[in-house]
């Protein structure tokens, strides 16, 4: 009895980290799931595919012309003149304000410089070009003699 008496009134030397571990998945599995919906909500466009792409700064404007000549700014259907009006605010906000344009592959080139001709005329100095990266660079087959 004398030890059961000494037990209870013993420091607490050790941290149960269990409620700490299930807190930390739960919280994982929220972001997995939410993560999901937030990628989901973008617009779809078929992007030109290129071998030697590289990684793009992820910029604070986004561009994208559907297949259709649809326009959005950051996910919002624009116009051509509020797409102006937009820009020239982010650019009034941040003078560094890069442009992330996506357009679909069909589109003809013409559309695509018009928008490029649109946002850097509105300041944007720095923009890159939405690709989707090939696996692997297609190379021609040698020509045989």
């Amino acid at each position: 009895m004398a030890g059961g008496a000494n037990d209870s009134d013993e420091e607490i030397s050790g941290i149960n980290v269990t409620p700490l571990v299930d807190v930390v998945l739960v919280l994982l599995i929220i972001f997995m799931v939410t993560a999901n919906f937030i990628v989901r909500e973008t617009v779809e466009v078929d992007l030109p595919r290129a071998a030697n792409g590289g990684e793009t700064v992820q910029g604070l404007v986004n561009v994208v012309l559907d297949k259709e000549g649809k326009l959005y700014f950051d996910g919002a259907e624009v116009t051509e003149a509020d797409l102006s009006r937009r820009v020239t605010e982010a650019v009034a906000k941040d003078k560094d304000t890069r442009a992330i344009i996506s357009a679909d592959q069909t589109l003809a080139y013409g559309r695509v410089m018009r928008l490029i001709d649109v946002v850097k005329g509105q300041g944007i100095a720095k923009f890159a070009l939405n690709i989707e990266k090939d696996a692997a660079p297609s190379r021609a087959a040698p020509a045989t003699p």
